[in-house]
């Protein structure tokens, strides 16, 4: 079930489906963003993708789902390809740059959702990409 609901998670993302990965997580999510604040409840983890969904175009590839000691841990590693659509505050203008970014996620389950998720890249990599 586990690897399951991560998967679901990711083909949520990879379809644009915004209900889809909330229905994967839980009302009270903790959601930890590389280089940005962190986001508690659902409705945080909501208003965040939807302005994703503004700004880029993600696909997430390669992925591998691996399992810890502890049942309820678990981590992804993947690649995403995208399209940055839209400028963002305090970050380089957007024109439709192509970016290809390896990235690593890691989550805490509960009751069969995601209760905890924490995204790490390296940001001048993807700065870089899209300054080229």
């Amino acid at each position: 079930m586990s690897h399951a609901l991560i998967r679901r998670y990711f083909d949520a993302f990879n379809a644009g489906d915004g209900a889809g990965m909330l229905d994967c997580v839980t009302e009270d999510l903790v959601h930890h963003v590389n280089q940005g604040e962190t986001r508690h409840g659902k409705a945080a983890f909501a208003d965040f993708n939807a302005g994703m969904g503004t700004a880029y175009r993600e696909e997430a590839r390669d992925l591998v789902i691996f399992a810890g000691d502890a049942p309820d841990r678990f981590a992804a590693e993947f690649v995403i390809h995208g399209t940055y659509l839209a400028t963002q505050d305090g970050l380089p203008e957007a024109r439709g740059q192509a970016y290809v970014l390896p990235i690593g996620s890691f989550f805490t389950l509960r009751d069969g959702r995601i209760a905890r998720v924490s995204t790490h890249y390296n940001l001048a990599d993807w700065i870089r990409q899209v300054s080229a």
